[in-house]
């Protein structure tokens, strides 16, 4: 548990040297292991031939030995190493990688394998020489400490919440130690001003507890006890994150590998979640749920994900009611937001996981369209979701597609084109990606829905009833009475 607040531990011991403020197995919560059964699954994938499943097990490395991998590698004869880096490269590079011996192809391979290093930068925040007004200090503190979380490693999160070390996770800690001593050093050379990081800690309260511990240590260094009595609960502060991830390896069964692919979509997500906000949730616990991962990987073919998705959309429209469009809340409500889910999920899945992508596009492609194909792909996909008439999944698995197609830069998302332009090369068959067309409201969609009604895009029919009120959207209601009868 985090040291508490007021002891001697954080008392100068030298001229130039302090004791830490935080430590890393202090700001996780702890945890009881009592066999770390990944540690043996990681061997076994390490001695097979999966190369993304390798590649994801030296990428998060949850074993104790850091040797594991390229031991493992350099006891695997020389073509299947050979195998493994052809994969995981580039055509124009073979040429240059066919002259590297056995050891220095194990080493290609475990640097191709393993994440980038994000270069370690020092905290850069520093007490003002003329104070200025509290609330702006401890804004400015904040964002710091924001800053400096956006430097940790996600892998060495997980890492760092199984017990393993993580040089970034401790970096970030040791950063907010230094805001203490910067604090502290200034404070002493300017007394008068206590008075105004009195006020910062108060500002401070609900933001980034690693700061509001570094600037109430400080104050409590300063100041008797009698004069600053402000403690803050002694509870690990990585808990927001640390738990939910530790949970992932309880709750799920014991499959490292699944475990693996949730961590990768799940990087794609924090990523997302914590880099793009101008205001940090520093105590919100992190969702770790990746129920369309989920279900891909519980389905046994591309057929078998559309007709869940178009069983259990069918059973969840069949209790929507005219009430619920019309005041848009209870169910209408949630089935929106559950499309925004899936759309973004697909979107974390294909960044994730890419091979995904060509599964999903196949799904996809199944639910668009009337007409049998001979192709090979689409003859082994059923077209579940288009004979359901499934518009909600679709919609949203198209969106999502589309939404990874523009952020890579692959030959299926943006091309520049001559003049400037840049041309979005659809990965989706054009009868289909005319659904999430939203040109006058999305009026592509409104007419294949008359003509061939079945379970809606929902946001659709729900913007047509307020730009046009209750009479636009009579169709919706007229295939939810034939639903809702249907399910009677």
């Amino acid at each position: 548990m985090a040291t508490p607040l007021g002891t001697h531990m954080m008392a100068p011991v030298g001229i130039h040297s302090y004791h830490s403020l935080f430590v890393v197995s202090s700001e996780v919560p702890r945890h009881v292991f009592t066999y770390r059964w990944w540690e043996d699954e990681a061997t076994t994938v390490l001695w097979a031939f999966n190369i993304p499943e390798i590649c994801m097990v030296i990428r998060y490395a949850l074993f104790r030995d850091e040797n594991l991998p390229r031991s493992a590698l350099l006891s695997r004869n020389y073509e299947t190493v050979d195998s493994f880096l052809v994969a995981l490269s580039d055509l124009r590079e073979h040429q240059y990688l066919s002259a590297l011996s056995h050891l220095q192809r194990v080493e290609e391979v475990l640097r191709r394998s393993r994440i980038p290093v994000i270069k370690p930068i020092a905290w850069s925040w520093f007490p003002p020489r003329e104070p200025t007004d509290p609330r702006i200090i401890a804004s400015a503190i904040d964002i710091e400490s924001h800053c400096q979380f956006m430097r940790m490693e996600f892998e060495e999160i997980v890492r760092a919440a199984l017990g393993y070390p993580a040089p970034s996770v401790e970096w970030f800690l040791q950063q907010h130690t230094s805001l203490y001593v910067h604090l502290l050093d200034h404070l002493k050379v300017y007394p008068e001003q206590i008075s105004v990081y009195l006020e910062v800690e108060k500002y401070l309260r609900g933001r980034s507890p690693f700061a509001y511990r570094a600037v109430v240590q400080c104050l409590h260094t300063l100041l008797p006890e009698t004069a600053f009595n402000v403690r803050i609960p002694n509870t690990p502060d990585l808990e927001f994150i640390a738990g939910p991830i530790q949970n992932m390896f309880k709750d799920q069964p014991p499959k490292l590998t699944t475990i693996l692919k949730m961590l990768s979509v799940l990087s794609v997500r924090f990523r997302a979640q914590y880099s793009q906000t101008p205001k940090m949730d520093w105590h919100t616990p992190f969702d770790t749920t990746c129920l369309f991962l989920e279900d891909h990987l519980s389905a046994t073919s591309p057929k078998d994900l559309a007709h869940t998705l178009a069983i259990t959309d069918e059973v969840d429209f069949s209790r929507l009611s005219r009430q619920n469009i019309l005041n848009g809340d209870g169910m209408a409500k949630e089935l929106m937001e559950n499309w925004h889910t899936i759309s973004m999920s697909v979107w974390e899945c294909c960044c994730a996981l890419p091979d995904m992508f060509e599964s999903l596009q196949e799904c996809a492609q199944a639910s668009s369209s009337k007409k049998k194909r001979k192709d090979a792909d689409l003859t082994r996909t059923i077209q579940t979701l288009f004979v359901k008439k499934d518009y909600y999944s679709l919609t949203a698995i198209l969106e999502g597609l589309q939404r990874f197609s523009i952020s890579t830069a692959r030959s299926r998302g943006l091309n520049s084109n001559l003049g400037g332009m840049l041309v979005l090369d659809a990965p989706i068959l054009p009868e289909a990606i005319h659904l999430i067309n939203p040109v006058h409201n999305y009026a592509a969609y409104h007419q294949h829905f008359l003509e061939d009604p079945g379970t809606p895009f929902l946001f659709a029919h729900f913007r047509e009833y307020q730009q046009h009120g209750e009479a636009a959207i009579q169709p919706l209601f007229d295939y939810l009475q034939g639903l809702a009868s249907k399910a009677l």
